[in-house]
């Protein structure tokens, strides 16, 4: 039988931000592989997430720097945790100090913690979406916001030529730092 592994689940919202806090938070852990995104944690369709979820097995430790690096809502939160305590993985919140063990051997307090904190996580976020919205109908109404600037036409025209040298859109959309889904809509029109 193998060993069990030390695993890691880094992410971050964006392309550019940095995971290195997480990832020296790991090492202090003793963490042996590290799973990473840089993606949106509004739902579990991450490919680092997923990788992650298949590399595990029981007996490892996962260990995540906060939960809401995990997963930003709730629902999620416990879904996953549920999973991977089902697989036979330990999962530890570095930040809450509050780990998860297999077969239902955490405390009661612990699985408590988690269901508070990860409500409050949720709670924040969408106070924090509340005011952005309040904050751009206030700009609109002052003239100030304006939205997302148009994608240059140079950058488009690099995109088409780099297209039709046979390169994937997605690769094309990543190298220019366009979303892939805006990069579709700029080609249509």
């Amino acid at each position: 039988m193998p060993a069990s592994a030390k695993v890691g689940y880094a992410r971050v919202s964006s392309e550019d931000q940095n995971l290195d806090r997480q990832k020296e938070t790991f090492a202090k852990c003793g963490v042996e592989r590290v799973f990473e995104d840089k993606a949106s944690g509004k739902d579990t369709n991450r490919s680092g997430f997923h990788d992650m979820m298949k590399f595990v097995r029981d007996g490892d430790h996962l260990y995540v720097a906060s939960m809401d690096r995990l997963a930003r809502n709730l629902k999620d939160l416990l879904s996953v945790t549920e999973t991977l305590q089902e697989k036979g993985v330990s999962v530890h919140f570095v930040k809450e100090n509050i780990s998860l063990y297999p077969n239902g051997e955490q405390s009661p307090i612990s699985k408590l913690l988690v269901a508070m904190m990860g409500a409050v996580a949720e709670f924040e976020r969408s106070l924090i979406k509340e005011r952005q919205a309040e904050g751009i109908a206030l700009a609109k109404k002052r003239g100030v916001y304006k939205g997302r600037m148009p994608i240059s036409p140079t950058i488009i025209a690099k995109a088409k030529e780099r297209i039709a040298m046979g390169v994937p859109i997605a690769r094309v959309a990543k190298d220019l730092k366009v979303g892939r889904t805006t990069l579709y809509k700029y080609l249509k029109a």
